[in-house]
């Protein structure tokens, strides 16, 4: 019988006072009873609206449908005709504006927590299959795959699946990418992560880390070795900049920078006040990392109002539940400096982001 709950079993997590102090997940998955709770409350209706905001097409209704009938297993494989990273996107896609903003039940309620469910699949899957898909016999033919990103892991996995056997170039130490390097771990845990790549693995894909293609090895140099095909998924490198006076001060950092930084040494620690400008979901990771690495205080500005901030209503309350302030509908001037570093942030209030056109231009 259907659950017509307006409202979405919430996520178990961590205590606000004692996750804030740690690195560890927050969300804890769904329990069985509430992953079932949960799946009840899709309608399966007619034209499967959320599968059109899927980037990349997951039969959502087939799949909810094999967790209401307890086959978790075979919900997996369903996720998986089309994903090949459930669990992780089960934890860090925007569902909110994809998939599960396109849910009739959100209409009148709440959305089904299609990502949780995502989610409570594929750690099911890790936890009770150990056996993992075997590739075909090889085809002969060699790809390289230049990133180790999520974009790249995709790539090899649907290649393996076909009889290549790719190799995925990177020039960090270790694959994984983003998910790996910057993506805080208390939204995703690494050992999540280090299962997908071991998968890969298992089917036949190579990583070759530390390797810069177009420096340590070019293009000619990799077809002269036997390589057909080249798949480039190099994907965000750098963060942006505030364009501001003062933006190269020391001690202003871009978002990216500093999550990549925590997250190959863990131990950093911050001292004194920070101050996050961004409403989006790597202002969010920043200042909950900042909160993390213990600053005396947190506070985000971003251009946007509340209510419409690009890291959704999710991100906004974890970084409250963790006790950072933020300031909708401000934008950044310029970053007063002294003898080099930065010592103050000059705010306006925003009166809108966008011109009559739409575009990104954001008027005080």
């Amino acid at each position: 019988m259907p659950n017509m709950s307006l409202k979405k079993n919430e996520m178990p997590s961590q205590d606000p006072n004692v996750r804030n102090k740690n690195f560890l997940e927050v969300a804890l998955g769904y329990t069985e009873e509430q992953a079932l709770d949960e799946a009840a409350r899709c309608l399966n209706c007619k034209n499967h609206p959320c599968v059109s905001g899927c980037p990349v097409q997951v039969k959502i209704p087939e799949f909810i449908k094999k967790i209401t009938e307890k086959d978790y297993e075979g919900a997996y494989q369903v996720i998986h005709e089309t994903s090949s990273l459930p669990a992780v996107c089960g934890r860090v896609c925007p569902q909110e504006n994809q998939c599960e903003g396109k849910c009739v039940r959100g209409a009148k309620g709440e959305s089904v927590a299609i990502g949780r469910l995502e989610r409570f699949v594929a750690d099911w899957h890790r936890e009770h299959v150990a056996d993992h898909p075997q590739a075909p016999a090889p085809n002969g033919h060699k790809v390289a795959i230049i990133g180790a990103g999520p974009a790249g892991m995709s790539c090899a996995y649907f290649l393996a699946e076909k009889g290549y056997r790719p190799t995925v170039f990177d020039k960090s130490p270790r694959p994984g990418g983003m998910l790996m390097n910057a993506i805080p771990n208390f939204r995703l845990e690494k050992d999540v992560v280090e299962a997908e790549i071991d998968i890969l693995r298992e089917m036949g894909v190579e990583f070759r880390c530390g390797v810069d293609v177009g420096r340590d090895v070019t293009i000619p140099e990799l077809r002269a070795q036997g390589y057909k095909g080249f798949y480039v998924a190099v994907g965000l490198q750098d963060g942006g900049r505030l364009r501001v006076p003062g933006d190269d001060a020391e001690g202003v950092m871009s978002g990216v920078d500093f999550t990549k930084k925590v997250n190959l040494a863990p131990e950093t620690k911050l001292t004194g006040k920070v101050v996050v400008i961004g409403g989006g979901n790597i202002a969010s990771d920043v200042a909950r990392t900042a909160v993390r690495c213990g600053a005396e205080s947190v506070t985000l500005y971003c251009l946007e109002g509340y209510d419409e901030m690009p890291m959704g209503e999710e991100d906004r309350t974890e970084c409250e539940r963790d006790g950072i302030s933020i300031h909708a509908g401000w934008g950044q001037t310029a970053i007063d400096t002294e003898n080099g570093h930065a010592r103050a942030i000059r705010f306006r209030k925003c009166l809108s982001v966008k011109n009559a056109e739409g575009r990104f231009a954001p008027a005080f």
